[in-house]
């Protein structure tokens, strides 16, 4: 199986957030770290724009990191993930399974990593999965933009813990295979099963903006 890992140069909500070090450690060494203890992932692949990143990858992993440059054409704050993963597969290849994965999930467990391998491989085998991503489970009353209910009745007013669960994808990672994400174009799949997450957990942080970075901080004093 191949740990993607894609990082840009440049983040536009958190400057160079992929190396800007957290606890004086570069944010992305926390995740590739996690990764390698797991032993599941016979490469890391890093797709990046940036030098900077390519020379602290190899310093730190060696041959077990494979630097996919990433071209101009797919640089940018608006290009895809989808896109970032087609060139990976075009890489690698259909007839691999992958992990994907952000600099940006520092707090993944290692045990939650391997939980989720199983749970894809099991599945998959079994034919009732063809990919795993990770989720937070949300029961509360949700409204669309016209305000009316998702989710919940307004005549019966369940209690909030009594409601429906509804899936956010929280982008801690995905499992899936080459060829689904080939037919598909995705990395979720055709046939998906959920990951769930404790949303108010610090695993589950996806550190997009300053506030999250400052929420990472403060967890580490």
């Amino acid at each position: 199986m191949i740990a993607l890992l894609p990082m840009k140069d440049n983040s536009e909500r958190v400057p160079g957030k992929n190396i800007k070090p957290l606890n004086k450690v570069p944010l992305f060494y926390y995740i590739a770290d996690t990764l390698k203890k797991s032993n599941l992932f016979s490469v890391l692949a890093v797709n990046t724009d940036s030098e900077k990143i390519s020379k602290l990858a190899k310093r730190r992993y060696g041959n077990w990191v494979e630097i996919v440059d990433r071209p101009k054409g797919l640089c940018g704050d608006y290009v895809s993930m989808n896109d970032i993963i087609a060139h990976d597969i075009e890489y690698f290849g259909v007839d691999n399974d992958y992990f994907q994965t952000h600099s940006t999930n520092p707090f993944l467990k290692l045990e939650t990593i391997i939980k989720a391998s199983k749970n894809y491989i099991s599945c998959k085998e079994l034919g009732e999965c063809n990919s795993v991503f990770s989720v937070n489970s949300i029961k509360t009353r949700l409204y669309d933009k016209n305000l009316k209910p998702i989710n919940h009745n307004l005549n019966i007013l369940e209690r909030t813990q009594d409601l429906e669960s509804i899936y956010e994808e929280n982008s801690n990672f995905y499992f899936f295979s080459g060829s689904v994400f080939k037919e598909k174009s995705h990395r979720i799949g055709s046939q998906p099963i959920p990951f769930i997450m404790d949303r108010n957990s610090i695993e589950s942080l996806d550190i997009d903006s300053m506030s999250d970075w400052l929420l990472a901080e403060y967890f580490f004093k």
